[in-house]
């Protein structure tokens, strides 16, 4: 994609270094004096720095939390300097504060350019999210059936069949990435399509397409990013292709809402179905319904697909828990059938998943805000208007002072914590608090964490109650950072086996 355009992207990021030095050396750099920057503050070193940060968003995050704790730091991006924050109290601040001055929505489109990787109208009128903090999550019980028959055929068709009576060696990132695809579709636009190859292969190529575009399209000043978003990404074909699978579909439903009425009988209880009940005029079209199936495939399966990957490395690297899960779902599955109930009973489970989360983590950086008005900090640090800040999770997530022996995988840790008098529910999987930042914290809390934690249970509960696994080579491989996501070996193989009776 963006090889083909090489000269033009060369020649913008000429005109970028020049706006750069202009920005970085004025207001902006004035503005933040006051918090200390790692890296160089000189505009032209300090450009160099922010194509390291690229590549080294770890090693920049965690300099600043060592030397920081207890206040912010800033490290320098392409758009201007990042604030980072390192306290539970700053953190909480964060989380109080109104969405007119500290904005989640409006710092989420500024990291994944969402106006030119999904679409003006899906960063203007985010109609789906409440849709998925309702719907979907109310829904789970119902659809849980479904859930787990799709996780069924799906690791059926993606396992080798060699895998019943042998190793068998199975590249797990993009393995995993077409069964949550699978699974999350049944959910959002059902039989038969969830399961249609080239459907499987446009939701999960549109996911790196979109975290690829946004880390281009950041690479550019703001008067040059409608050009770089015309130019270096995919979203008109994305959107077409997505077209001519969905058409069909919303054609067929929308006979039989005019014929029969909205509730008409055997109307799909799905994504899809609660996305056409809620648009507006505009909403309504082919063209931005199919827009909407997209954005929701997009958030369902690039974190998913992140966080399940490390758990099962984790399995594949731990042994010694594949045991005690096997023991806790056989047991519960035989009292409550696979069900959600079944789901939120599992208490070591989601304790591994939650673990595995904590460890790894979908990225060193949550909880984005852009301060659209002068923010102050209780303790006095001026925010100018225009600035992101973010809490420093990587680090926040294995400090010692937070979380005992933080550095190392302890996959009931949660589990344990969960035992002592008045901690039922705080360190389940779902919840967030200032020491657990993996989904945000707050009304701005990733809305769809719920049907994640199902689907990311269910299927973890499948793999230890069906299948051995383990690396060929006994060790973990290691991740990588792309701007802040932290980034699995997506070239790693997980070796599968069939449990034996």
């Amino acid at each position: 994609m963006i090889s083909l355009h090489a000269v033009v992207l060369y020649g913008l990021l000429l005109l970028s270094l020049a706006w750069w030095l202009s920005l970085r050396s004025a207001r902006t750099r004035r503005s933040l004096d006051a918090i200390p920057a790692i890296g160089s503050t000189n505009p032209v070193l300090s450009w160099i720095e922010a194509f390291r940060f690229l590549t080294r968003s770890d090693v920049y995050v965690q300099e600043g939390y060592n030397k920081y704790k207890g206040g912010l730091f800033r490290v320098p991006r392409f758009d201007g300097w990042r604030v980072y924050v390192t306290t539970p109290e700053l953190i909480d601040e964060i989380r109080k504060a109104p969405d007119d001055v500290l904005s989640f929505a409006e710092a989420t489109n500024n990291e994944l350019q969402i106006t030119y990787t999904l679409g003006k109208n899906v960063h203007e009128n985010g109609y789906h999210i409440p849709i998925v903090r309702s719907q979907l999550t109310k829904n789970l019980a119902v659809l849980f059936p479904e859930v787990r028959d799709e996780i069924l055929a799906a690791f059926n068709d993606v396992i080798p069949k060699q895998a019943e009576t042998d190793w068998v060696e199975v590249p797990a990132m993009a393995s995993i990435m077409k069964i949550i695809c699978r699974t999350s579709n049944r959910i959002f636009v059902g039989l038969p399509k969830c399961r249609d190859p080239d459907y499987i292969e446009l939701n999960t190529r549109f996911t790196l397409d979109v975290v690829l575009g946004s880390a281009v399209i950041n690479l550019f000043p703001t008067f040059l990013k409608p050009l770089a978003g015309r130019l270096l990404t995919n979203l008109n074909k994305s959107i077409q292709r997505g077209i001519n699978h969905l058409k069909p579909i919303i054609e067929e439903r929308r006979k039989q809402r005019h014929e029969y009425g909205i509730d008409y009988e055997g109307k799909p209880n799905d994504m899809l179905s609660w996305l056409m009940d809620e648009a507006d005029a505009t909403e309504s079209t082919i063209e931005n319904l199919t827009r909407r199936i997209l954005t929701v495939n997009f958030a369902a399966i690039h974190t998913s697909s992140t966080s399940f990957t490390e758990a099962l490395y984790n399995l594949a690297l731990h042994t010694e828990y594949v045991a005690p899960l096997r023991e806790e779902v056989d047991n519960i599955v035989a009292e409550y059938g696979w069900t959600k109930v079944a789901m939120q009973k599992m208490r070591k489970l989601d304790s591994f998943m939650k673990e595995s989360q904590r460890l790894e983590g979908l990225g060193n950086s949550t909880m984005s805000r852009l301060a659209l008005q002068d923010f102050v900090f209780s303790d006095g640090t001026f925010i100018p208007k225009g600035t992101v800040l973010q809490v420093a999770a990587g680090p926040l997530h294995h400090d010692d002072a937070v979380y005992p022996r933080a550095n190392d995988f302890d996959g009931f840790r949660f589990a344990n914590i969960r035992e002592e008098e008045g901690e039922g529910t705080r360190h389940q999987m779902v919840a967030t608090t200032t020491e657990y930042v993996s989904f945000g914290h707050g009304r701005s809390a990733c809305p769809g964490r719920f049907f994640a934690a199902n689907e990311l249970k269910a299927m973890m509960a499948h793999v230890v109650s069906t299948y051995d696994i383990k690396f060929a080579d006994g060790v973990q491989p290691a991740n990588t950072y792309f701007a802040t996501a932290c980034v699995p070996d997506n070239k790693a193989k997980v070796l599968f086996r069939k449990r034996s009776s």
